[in-house]
């Protein structure tokens, strides 16, 4: 392998977009927790699973920030603690994220129902949390993180350049899995749509003849249609940045020192957490409906169930107050 380029300068401006993803992403994941929290009705499998990637992510986040807030001039114990938390932060949401998908593929293309489906749930566990632990464990306690001159990331600390074997860790601390999910993701969620279609066709002609509830249904298969393509898309293009300026270390090549890069590298590592928040609560209607709700009792409190007088409200009267108060909530 070449000798790495000179080290990446990182501007101010480049820093402070950086941080600002960071924040967005801590903020995103969080929010997934919380509404995981607050309903516990809307704990499906696959959105436990979403927790879990959830939480990787906010961890993630916090150890992004914390390493592009020091830009590291050279190794140090907090270098060395703050590429271990990001390297298994990573990694785990490499795993959680395909593991997401792999349920979902399960679940509606193999119909993966009881008590199986239990036993996928401890291995995702076993290998999501174990397997990244067990990569970041070795990588420390052999002295591979470290410094890295921010040409393989932005600010923070990851492998450690000057070990001669940098390319077989770099590969098993995280690009190894990421250029693994590049390809499974795609693969499973294309299946999952080519399964979905298939079975809305062959139901097509046994549908009630109702104009109302077939525009509802089409919107809502539209909408799922197109999750089922932006997840990998959208994931694809957060990492491919990252996976870009690995090669172009690997090359040698003065262009790893792009400023468009090297935004592009920071957001694209540290946003994952926000792009989440987007596509399964901001955008997912069962979720938008039940914050925006929660938004606007906070912000605009109801009015008391008494008259000026002080005499109770007659029932009917509380009856319609209670109904305007708790609007009913979609399932979908």
């Amino acid at each position: 392998m070449p000798s790495p380029a000179p080290p990446t300068v990182l501007l101010p401006w480049e820093r402070a977009v950086v941080l600002l993803s960071c924040v967005l992403s801590a903020l995103g994941s969080g929010l997934l927790v919380v509404t995981h929290a607050l309903w516990p009705d809307l704990r499906s499998r696959a959105r436990r699973l979403l927790l879990f990637l959830s939480l990787a992510d906010l961890l993630s986040a916090a150890s992004y920030f914390y390493g592009v807030l020091q830009d590291f001039a050279g190794p140090s114990w907090d270098c060395v603690l703050q590429g271990a938390l990001s390297t298994f932060a990573n990694t785990s949401s490499f795993f959680w994220t395909v593991a997401i998908a792999l349920y979902l593929y399960l679940s509606i293309v193999r119909d993966a129902r009881g008590p199986s489906t239990d036993h996928l749930l401890w291995a995702f566990h076993l290998i999501s949390w174990g397997v990244p632990l067990a990569i970041t464990a070795a990588a420390v306690s052999l002295k591979k993180i470290g410094y890295d001159a921010s040409d393989v990331s932005v600010g923070w600390c990851w492998v450690n350049l000057e070990a001669e074997d940098r390319v077989m860790w770099m590969l098993l601390t995280g690009k190894l899995w990421e250029m693994l999910a590049y390809v499974l993701l795609p693969l499973l969620y294309l299946l999952v749509r080519k399964h979905i279609n298939r079975a809305h066709q062959a139901l097509s002609e046994y549908r009630p003849i109702c104009e109302a509830r077939q525009l509802q249904r089409g919107s809502s298969a539209s909408m799922a249609d197109k999750k089922l393509i932006l997840i990998p898309l959208i994931f694809i293009c957060l990492r491919v940045w990252s996976t870009v300026r690995f090669v172009l270390t690997l090359c040698g090549s003065p262009a790893v020192r792009s400023p468009v890069l090297v935004v592009l590298h920071g957001i694209g590592n540290t946003f994952q957490g926000g792009a989440n928040c987007i596509m399964f609560a901001l955008c997912t209607r069962a979720v938008r409906t039940r914050l925006l709700s929660l938004f606007c009792c906070r912000c605009c409190p109801q009015p008391s169930t008494q008259n000026p007088l002080g005499a109770p409200t007659p029932p009917k009267m509380r009856e319609s107050q209670e109904s305007r108060r708790t609007p009913e909530v979609p399932s979908t």
